[in-house]
């Protein structure tokens, strides 16, 4: 038996091949995830190593005072300085550091303290020196090359007073990723006493201690709990510091790794689906063949260790390629990665024992196992069946079609159900997982009930190509509606992957029309100007200059004042029903005066509000207090939970400073009213200028982006699928070897035949894209309505550019997966084909 198998591999190892390849993408797909989140761990070990390396204690706050958040103070710090067995102690903290870049303008910037104790500094120096003078700057590797800063060159920061500070460049570093840090900015680093110009009278978060030689973690801490004050503060030794931070890690890595694998899923179902018709038309094929190996005394159990042993074979063949395909997946994925974030591109390719083994145990049990039905089909072959043809027909489709009608009708009922209990829910996230449960319920009901869609759906899709071709496109469609289920299987893998595709599709470019319309609501003025640096409002001179200069019309600066539980947006009253119109559901806008608010809906039905009760705004870091009458209540999208006049949150700290945006409107027939804002903004370090043109230009492009990466990983379905298709023709091919030579007997001539074969498939595979588009727009309009809600109404937009160009897609892709079989039809001689038993 195993030299018949072993015959049986090579007699039929072309056949093979493709499926090979198809479930080789999918194990390439789940191995170069893996390999991506063991790359981005071991990024992320790294980087954290180095803020917990040394440190054998750490002290932060666990509390805050009556004066708002308690911090590291001086005295804290000397107590833990002259605690026995202290080596070495340094504050850990961070600030704003705006740094002004070739176009004068400010982009954040954080800054960090130099530690004196040079073991507990969290950097690695790469060149130069550390900094030694109040004047001088280290910056990080990723700074230095996006800044095009080098050592011996200067950089300018904007301090907190909107004065610039030049600061000699001395080195560079490679950064760490503290608990305090935060990444995807620049970073620098500078002495204590430069940082603390910056700083202002914030005091640390943290300190970490080196312990004298002989002295233990666990009795330092000790020590250091006694000398200071414990209420109010956290101890951990370095081990727990260490084992905290790096617990971090699986969570901000697992996440993004968790989106790859849903992904990576799916292909391999797609791949799974592939695998499985393989195996069925080889098996329908092989029908004589088993049959006789039945009659010279081959057992049921013989015969189906032969099937799963030649599944076996081509699953971990197909898994060394995909083990190795997926370093290239990993490598590339990261280069997607590091363009998105701006990062240096660097490739990691870390291979573990469990990545081999996921490679071996997807690769091989998911062809085993697609094997499986096919293999039991097998032993169900009689051995008389060696002395007669199987006929090709749609018999059993037809005796399994009640049992398919009822899985269908439960799957339906599941998935509607599912739907309509999910668009009930309030709230928004839960809503959407139950709805999008109950479409994927409704998507295998579809392919559940594929077989007995075949017919009537290749019977409307083979209408033109009938009138167009003639007999070659009668034959093709009389030839996709043979065998309903092997058809049904071979578009179901596309079908999925079509789907997904154009349901995202749907779903972004919903989402971006919707935030389109939010802008043009939120930003009726002609530009707004906002600061560059998050943490520093505009200074209010700027509202004036703008308001003086001729072109312009009216200027509205705005305020932002963030409570415990809210935040409230400051405007002028003569802007409201101008360049603020809120839709007023009880009360007036009129009565918005100095010591009243106007509440968002939503922020009034959580909060118990209503017009006349009165509201207590203090400041999320402990500031200013108001109680606030409530003077009306306000809906509309992109709006604040409240509401006030500049006057109003003028007494709140952070409104005081300055202004958080400008809106500014030109008079009517400004010819040159950007370039005479612009004279004036440009001024400013921190005045961005922008429109709301500029802004859906900007928000699209993001959208863009990651629409443009779901379709590349869902891509990857998409091509397994037309591998199958390009699979199943080809066997379809080998199987009507008799047949095709009687039809070129009788007059279809060698083109014709290549065209039958090529409209045969592009009726399999429009006809698992059209379906797939039809179930990808009616999901998209079910997650869209779970989402919506009065505040942020979707409305459905179908992109029907993009749905023409994936159609055609599907019909290019079509054609080229029949080239081959065709031209092997076609070549095939007449003589030798009718021979053929």
């Amino acid at each position: 038996m195993l030299r018949t198998i072993i015959a049986g591999l090579r007699a039929r190892t072309a056949r093979l091949v493709l499926s090979s390849v198809a479930i080789a993408l999918g194990v390439a797909f789940v191995t170069g995830t893996l390999v991506l989140g063991d790359a981005m761990n071991a990024s992320l070990r790294d980087q954290f190593a180095k803020s917990a390396r040394n440190v054998d204690a750490s002290i932060t706050p666990s509390g805050t005072s009556e004066d708002g958040p308690k911090g590291i103070t001086p005295e804290v710090l000397e107590k833990v300085r002259q605690t026995p067995g202290v080596a070495g102690a340094d504050t850990r903290y961070i600030a704003s550091v705006p740094l002004i870049g070739g176009d004068g303008k400010a982009k954040n910037a954080w800054g960090a303290p130099l530690a004196s104790t040079e073991r507990l500094r969290e950097f690695d120096l790469v060149d130069g020196r550390y900094p030694t003078g109040d004047d001088e700057i280290a910056v990080d590797e990723r700074t230095a090359s996006t800044a095009k800063l080098t050592v011996g060159g200067t950089v300018t920061l904007l301090a907190p007073d909107q004065s610039e500070r030049a600061f000699t460049v001395v080195g560079t570093y490679a950064q760490g990723v503290g608990r305090l840090q935060v990444s995807g900015n620049d970073h620098v680093v500078l002495t204590p006493a430069a940082l603390r110009e910056f700083a202002g009278d914030r005091p640390p978060y943290e300190v970490v201690v080196a312990a004298a030689p002989g002295v233990t973690q666990q009795q330092l801490v000790d020590d250091l709990r006694e000398a200071v004050d414990g209420d109010g503060y956290r101890f951990l030794t370095g081990e727990e510091l260490t084992q905290e931070t790096l617990s971090q890690v699986a969570s901000q890595a697992g996440e993004f790794t968790t989106v790859l694998l849903a992904f990576a899923l799916i292909a391999l179902v797609v791949a799974a689906m592939v695998i499985y018709n393989t195996f069925t038309i080889l098996v329908a094929q092989r029908t004589r063949e088993l049959a006789l190996m039945r009659c010279v005394g081959a057992s049921r159990a013989q015969v189906f260790r032969g099937v799963l042993a030649e599944a076996l074979v081509m699953g971990l063949v197909a898994s060394v390629l995909g083990l190795f395909a997926g370093l290239g997946v990993s490598a590339l994925l990261q280069k997607v990665i590091g363009s998105f974030d701006g990062g240096t591109g660097a490739v990691s390719l870390p291979v573990s024992v469990t990545t081999v083994l996921a490679a071996f145990a997807v690769g091989t049990l998911v062809t085993v196992l697609a094997a499986v039905l096919p293999a039991r089909k097998a032993t169900r072959v009689p051995p008389v069946a060696a002395l007669r043809s199987q006929p090709d027909s749609g018999e059993e489709v037809r005796r399994t079609g009640v049992l398919r009608v009822l899985t269908a009708a439960l799957l339906a009922v599941v998935g509607v159900g599912a739907i309509v209990l999910g668009m009930g829910i309030d709230d928004e996230n839960a809503s959407m997982v139950v709805s999008g449960g109950g479409t994927m319920a409704l998507l295998a009901a579809v392919i559940v009930l594929g077989p007995l869609l075949v017919g009537p759906v290749n019977r409307a899709l083979g209408v033109v190509p009938r009138m167009l071709f003639g007999v070659p496109a009668k034959l093709a469609s009389a030839n996709a509606a043979r065998n309903p289920k092997r058809t049904a299987a071979t578009t179901a893998a596309l079908l999925i992957g079509v789907t997904i595709v154009s349901l995202v599709t749907v779903v972004a470019n919903s989402a971006k029309e919707t935030a389109n319309a939010q802008i043009d609501q939120r930003m009726p003025a002609d530009y707004t100007v906002t600061s560059s640096v998050y943490d520093r409002p505009l200074p209010e001179r700027l509202a004036t200059d703008l308001a003086a200069v001729p072109e312009v019309e009216q200027v509205a600066p705005t305020t932002r004042v963030y409570g415990d539980r809210a935040y409230f947006d400051g405007v002028p009253r003569d802007a409201l029903g101008g360049l603020f119109r809120p839709e007023v559901t009880s009360g007036s806008l009129d009565d918005l005066v100095d010591g009243a608010v106007a509440v968002r809906d939503e922020y009034a039905t959580e909060a118990g509000l209503s017009v006349g009760s009165t509201l207590t705004v203090r400041e999320s870091e402990g500031g200013a207090s108001q109680d606030l009458r409530v003077v009306a209540v306000v809906t509309g999208n992109g709006l604040p939970d409240g509401l006030m006049t500049l006057g109003t949150s003028k007494r709140f700290t952070r409104a005081a400073e300055g202004y958080d945006s400008i809106l500014i409107k030109l008079r009517d027939g400004a010819a040159n009213g950007r370039a005479a804002v612009e004279e004036v903004t440009d001024a400013s370090p921190l005045a961005v200028l922008d429109s709301a043109a500029e802004t859906k230009e900007q928000l699209n492009s993001q959208l863009d982006q990651v629409l443009g990466f779901i379709w590349a990983l869902i891509g990857l379905a998409v091509v397994i699928a037309l591998f199958g298709i390009a699979n199943t023709l080809t066997l379809s091919v080998l199987e009507r070897t008799r047949e095709s030579a009687l039809l070129r007997a009788l007059g279809l001539t060698r083109g014709q035949l290549r065209l039958m074969l090529v409209i045969e498939s592009v009726l399999m595979a429009v006809m698992g894209a059209a379906i797939g588009l039809v179930l990808g727009i009616g999901f998209g309009w079910v997650v869209i309505e779970a989402v919506s809600s009065d505040t942020v109404p979707f409305d459905l937009v179908v992109p029907f550019g993009q749905i023409g160009v994936m159609l055609a897609g599907a019909v290019v892709a079509a054609v080229l997966a029949a080239a081959l079989p065709a031209r092997r039809a076609a070549r095939t001689s007449v003589i030798a084909g009718i021979a053929e038993a």
